[in-house]
């Protein structure tokens, strides 16, 4: 069942606190945005939560055929780029937010099995959820 996740301002500026469940989070901007940098931003939270997905979706569909994935390192970064710095974009928003991961496998896979684990990551819930609210 999905618990509920609360976000509460914190006692210092922009920090904010997290409760999901059990656990217990804080979310801050970096120094150079005004924040104390107590914890990730929300655009690194983001990416954390793809990046789990992600491994997650990639160690399950693995064990399923039981391949012999020893790990999985997912490596994202988030850029915003003006919009008219993108030829094929679809916004009339000024920026476009770009998402760059990169996925490391450890293990003895065969070059299809990393392919097919590769084509696995994008179907990871959190990336559907992102690309269809992006299609809006």
């Amino acid at each position: 069942m999905p618990r509920s996740v609360i976000v509460q301002s914190g006692a210092l500026k922009y920090a904010q606190n997290i409760t999901i469940g059990p656990h217990v989070l804080q979310a801050d901007e970096p120094s150079d945005s005004g924040g104390n940098d107590l914890g990730p931003n929300p655009y690194e939270l983001l990416l954390a939560a793809l990046g789990a997905c992600t491994g997650m979706t990639v160690r399950m569909y693995a064990e399923r055929k039981q391949w012999p994935l020893q790990g999985v390192e997912v490596e994202l970064s988030h850029a915003r780029a003006h919009a008219e710095d993108c030829a094929e974009c679809d916004t009339k928003v000024g920026m476009v937010d770009r998402i760059d991961l990169v996925i490391s496998f450890t293990g003895n896979l065969s070059e299809d099995q990393k392919t097919r684990l590769l084509e696995i990551a994008g179907k990871c819930p959190v990336h559907r959820t992102l690309v269809s609210a992006n299609s809006d």
